[in-house]
């Protein structure tokens, strides 16, 4: 407000001095402007019009405009930063430190105080403490606790996001896809052993795997299990390994 009357002055002084009372006074109030101002000016207006004001001067509308709009002051911008500070994506430690700051010198103390604390509290720390077995009872336990609280929140969730990331590798050793890095763990029925681009191979107990790995040598392809033996006509031998052939054989010695 002080900054508005003093430029004002200045400038008629500057720019105004051989203008007339009337014209000073319609120059400063076409710079008020907006919300409750604006009605204020019109009012006035029409008292001049009327000739119902006892404003003649630049000097006695400057002595108005203090009294009925006055100096905010420093108790008051406090208390509007109170109504309007909000903790948001910030940490309860930035939010208390910022409310403490504000409150300092607002004159609110006791329950009006918890309640703008309260309401700038992110909702899910509000009604955790709101509904404790033993809520908070006074401003300093509120933000004490809230702080604790929020700390834990945070710290849990920090925990989560690694643990998630550790579920499908499990001590760090195992990898969900492209093969096995090598080692060992116990498991149940026997102790799991591996090599390196190998698949687990169960050492005492029940293989955990394919019970064959596709790229092992297969050592019975040789023994004809799965031929057909073109001496007898028979399956599962060869011909070298026939029995009717040897059968033969003996009876031709005889």
């Amino acid at each position: 407000m002080s900054a508005f009357i003093n430029a004002a002055r200045i400038y008629i002084r500057m720019k105004m001095t051989e203008e007339a009372a009337t014209t000073q006074v319609a120059w400063v109030l076409s710079y008020v402007q907006g919300g409750i101002a604006e009605a204020w000016k019109d009012n006035l207006m029409d008292e001049l019009a009327k000739g119902e004001s006892e404003v003649e001067t630049v000097e006695q509308l400057f002595s108005k405009i203090r009294n009925d709009f006055g100096e905010t002051s420093e108790e008051e911008r406090k208390i509007e930063q109170l109504w309007t500070i909000e903790q948001r994506g910030r940490t309860c430690d930035e939010y208390v430190q910022e409310f403490k700051k504000v409150a300092r010198g607002s004159s609110y103390k006791g329950r009006p105080l918890i309640e703008e604390f309260k309401r700038g509290l992110n909702g899910v720390i509000r009604r955790k403490l709101a509904e404790a077995e033993e809520p908070p009872t006074t401003i300093g336990e509120w933000q004490e606790r809230a702080v604790r609280l929020d700390r834990n929140q945070r710290q849990s969730r920090t925990e989560e996001r690694v643990l998630g990331r550790n579920v499908a590798h499990p001590g760090g050793n195992a990898q969900p896809r492209g093969g096995y890095e090598g080692g060992s763990y116990g498991g149940r029925g026997g102790q799991i052993t591996w090599r390196a681009g190998a698949l687990p191979v169960n050492r005492g107990g029940n293989q955990t795997g394919p019970r064959r790995d596709p790229n092992a040598m297969d050592v019975d392809r040789g023994r004809g299990g799965d031929r057909t033996c073109y001496h007898c006509g028979k399956f599962g031998h060869m011909a070298r390994n026939c029995w009717e052939r040897n059968k033969t054989r003996v009876v031709d010695t005889l």
